[in-house]
């Protein structure tokens, strides 16, 4: 996910378009995402967690490679924005499939490692923005950068696929319900009310990612009068933060809860919002940034964890709760700058400090099936 964002602005250039028609043509990574995650339990059911996660993490690399082919090669914004719909399928897809079968090895072993693998994630976004930055700096052009990234994703999953269980801990019967009723139970999911209340929470520690992605160093640039380094700066200090918080929250979980810990989390972020809103000196707002970075570390992956053992079938209880997660990572950020035209942008980031405390009183929503 992180390997075309640096590159945007060549990518934009070789399309010929501006920044509402490249918006437009990243809406493909929307629309696949939410099709892949609809569509993610039943390939599951089908494929069964190791082929089903080899298959999707093949599907991404094809389409990284497609995107270089269609907007470094042929310069063709359908086949661009075709990609980048393959793309988001196979992430959308992605996503469910890794964190149910997560949760089932979570399970198996009796102790708390949903953050520490969302830490992995954490960790590959900084290091493929990294690189990203690293081949942009150096002058190679993103389409052998990316066509060379996803031959490594190829071969990284064909390796790693290996050690994959074969199947999840909950295997499913061979005489499973019909295609309908499957889809039917997908959509009673939606009126659970325990799932809703796990998707508040996920509702606003994702916006707060999302909107850390896309308007951090905007807001530390124009809203706090910094320059471009610090700014920089001061998002690398966020992503280490949350990676940090993830590597070391699955002991904490274990020790207080998941309940105490979102509390916790959500509490320090909401604290960290208000020093990086109301904030006057550089020190004030990186600690903001910091405590920021830890109040959305935890409530997506132990937000997939409490779906994933809520009930039976995990695979469509963690699809609902990832689909609203989605929904604010991707369209949240937008909201946010809708409101910065009326308000400013530190101003918009009330809506997250909110929504975090919307999701501080949920909390409760993800305690521990008895």
């Amino acid at each position: 996910m992180a390997t075309w964002g640096p590159r945007m602005p060549s990518i934009r250039a070789d399309l010929g378009l501006d920044n509402a028609g490249i918006g437009i043509v990243l809406s493909g990574v929307t629309v696949g995402s939410i099709v892949g995650l609809v569509a993610s339990s039943a390939l599951l059911s089908w494929l069964g967690s190791r082929a089903a996660i080899r298959t999707m993490l093949w599907l991404i690399a094809a389409g990284v490679a497609a995107i270089a082919v269609g907007a470094g090669l042929l310069h063709s914004v359908i086949f661009t924005a075709v990609a980048f719909a393959i793309l988001g399928f196979g992430i959308g897809s992605l996503d469910v499939m890794i964190n149910v079968d997560g949760a089932a090895v979570e399970r198996a072993i009796g102790k708390t490692l949903m953050p520490l693998m969302h830490a992995g994630w954490s960790a590959g976004a900084v290091v493929g923005a990294g690189l990203g930055a690293l081949c942009a700096l150096v002058d190679l052009d993103y389409q052998w950068q990316f066509l060379g990234e996803a031959v490594i994703i190829a071969i990284g999953i064909t390796i790693a696929a290996r050690y994959l269980p074969a199947r999840l801990a909950d295997d499913v019967p061979d005489d499973r319900p019909p295609l309908k009723d499957r889809v039917i139970g997908w959509l009673k999911g939606w009126t659970q009310l325990r799932l809703l209340l796990i998707g508040l929470v996920m509702l606003g520690v994702e916006l707060g990612e999302g909107s850390a992605n896309n308007w951090l160093t905007l807001a530390v640039r124009d809203g706090h009068d910094k320059t471009d380094a610090v700014a920089a700066a001061f998002f690398t200090v966020f992503a280490i933060g949350e990676t940090a918080a993830r590597v070391f929250g699955g002991p904490l979980v274990d020790r207080i809860g998941r309940v105490m810990t979102i509390r916790l989390t959500t509490a320090l972020g909401i604290l960290g919002l208000l020093f990086f809103i109301l904030g006057d000196h550089a020190w004030l707002i990186l600690i903001g940034v910091v405590l920021w970075a830890v109040g959305v570390s935890m409530g997506f992956p132990l937000g997939m964890s409490a779906a994933a053992d809520s009930g039976p079938n995990p695979a469509a209880r963690v699809s609902v709760v990832a689909s609203i997660g989605y929904v604010a990572n991707l369209a949240g950020p937008p909201v946010v700058g809708f409101l910065s035209r009326s308000f400013g942008l530190l101003d918009a980031l009330w809506l997250i400090v909110i929504l975090l405390a919307v999701g501080f009183a949920a909390a409760g929503s993800l305690r521990t099936a008895r």
